[in-house]
Order: C-alpha cells, then sequence, then structure tokens
C-alpha cells in the first residue's frame, strides 16, 4: 500500500499493530470459547498495560472495530479516543439487520457458523477465496499486491489458522444476535455492548461507502448512541476503507488526533 501523505507514525505518534489472536503469530486457543468477547478485551488491557502509556487512542476495522466499540461500554477507562473503520455499532446493527440489503450482505455469517465445512470450502484451490476477496472487493483491485496476497494465504495455512478466524463468529454471533433482540438481558461478559449504551469516549467513524458486507445506513444516527462523534464518509471505497483510501484515512486520523 502507497501512502504518500504523513502517517501518525511518521508524525511521531506510537504506533502498535498487534495480530490478533489466532491470526499471524499470535496464540492459537483451540477452543470456540477462547474467542468470546471478554478474552478479548483481557488482550486488549494487556497490550495497553503493557505498554504503560498515559493516552492510547485504539483504531479497530472489522473485527477490531467490534472490540473498540465493547471496550468503550465495558472499559471506558482504557481509551482516551476511538477511531472505527466499517464495523457498525450495535444501535445501527439492531435496527438495520432485518433489512433485504444487509440480509444480503450477510449470509456468510451463517455459512460460518457451522462445524468444519467453512474451512473446508476456504482452503479449495490453494485458499483461492483469498485472491477473490482482495482482488474483487477492494474499489481498486490492484490495492493488494501478489506479495500481500501470498503473505495472507501463509498466515491462514498456518496448524488451525483458519479455524481461529472462524471461531471468532462462532463465539461471538449468537450471542450479538440474542442480545439484540432480548434488552433486557444483560450484559455479563460475554456478548457485545448493549444498544441503548452511552458512549462518551470521543469517537470518529470512517466509512467505506461501498462496503460488501455492511450496508451504509449502519453509519448513520451514531449521535444517539456517540454524543462526540464525527463521521467520515468515503463514496469511492470499499470494506477495505484504509487501502482503498490510505492517504485520506492516514490525513482524518492526524486531524483527529490533533484536535483531540
Amino acid at each position: 500500500m502507497e501512502v504518500s501523505v504523513e502517517t501518525p507514525a511518521d508524525a511521531g505518534y506510537h504506533v502498535v499493530a498487534p495480530d490478533l489472536r489466532g491470526y499471524n503469530r499470535s496464540d492459537r486457543p483451540e477452543s470456540v470459547e477462547a474467542y468470546r468477547m471478554e478474552h478479548h478485551l483481557a488482550d486488549l488491557r494487556g497490550l495497553v498495560n503493557h505498554f504503560d502509556s498515559d493516552s492510547v487512542t485504539v483504531v479497530g476495522h472489522d473485527w477490531g472495530g467490534a472490540f473498540v466499540w465493547e471496550a468503550a461500554v465495558r472499559q471506558p477507562d482504557l481509551f482516551d479516543r476511538q477511531v472505527v473503520l466499517n464495523f457498525p455499532h450495535p444501535g445501527p446493527y439492531k435496527r438495520d439487520l432485518l433489512t433485504w440489503g444487509q440480509l444480503k450482505r450477510s449470509w456468510y455469517v451463517g455459512f460460518f457458523l457451522l462445524p468444519r465445512l467453512p474451512e473446508a470450502v476456504l482452503k479449495r484451490d490453494n485458499y483461492a477465496f483469498v485472491d477473490q476477496l482482495f482482488r474483487d472487493d477492494p474499489v481498486n483491485p490492484d490495492r493488494f499486491s501478489k506479495t500481500d496476497i501470498r503473505r495472507y494465504k501463509r498466515a491462514l495455512s498456518q496448524p488451525g489458522a483458519l479455524t481461529a478466524a472462524v471461531n471468532y463468529y462462532r463465539a461471538l454471533i449468537p450471542q450479538y444476535s440474542r442480545r439484540l433482540f432480548v434488552e433486557s438481558v444483560p450484559f455479563v461478559g460475554t456478548g457485545l455492548p448493549r444498544t441503548t449504551s452511552t458512549i462518551e469516549t470521543p469517537t470518529m467513524v470512517i466509512w467505506g461507502e461501498q462496503d460488501s458486507t455492511v450496508v451504509p445506513s449502519m453509519a448513520a444516527g451514531l449521535e444517539e448512541w456517540i454524543p462526540d462523534v464525527e463521521v467520515h464518509r468515503l463514496e469511492n471505497a470499499s470494506h477495505w476503507v484504509q487501502e482503498d483510501c490510505p492517504d485520506t484515512v492516514n490525513t482524518q486520523l492526524l486531524e483527529f488526533l490533533q484536535h483531540h
């Protein structure tokens, strides 16, 4: 990915980009339960404590975004600022989940809940789905190089890595779905945040409008749950917004960091 503008690291910020549990060189617990939300939040707190910083901003994309929303409710002291890229807050998710546009985009979630079959399909033809995902999904099909794709395949082909990636869905989606429709059930260390919870942490959302997995309306009306929020919609960006528009995303990140 070529970046021609100043990045947060260039500007002097200490940037840490960890592999989430199960991915690449991180540990890969075998049980589905090891990928429940409380374990991901413990990983985040452990990482923050390791660096012992006075001020921490978290930037999360996709599953990383899910962890940002959850931490903002359960551990509001953990981050001073937060940025989410193309992952919906639970409020809009509940509101728009059963629309036809979103149901068409969410088919793969149910598939990933099946035992063994997802891994078998994803492994076919030397992980051909990785080629398709990173060639067809971005607005710019050249954003991921052949080297990038080869590295992703190598990471996923490590023993247990593909199952670990699918276990994110197996562990969390059933809990998330139950709580979307039963708001009276308290969140005790398992699901995602209650949709009625108010997030006080300064928040920026960057949203690629051509996301093939989430409808654009998921980024609307966030002020109901987050008083201090700014939303940037990028028309010519996909779910991989940071790859499609790296200069714009870095500029917005720096402006947000400096403003707050």
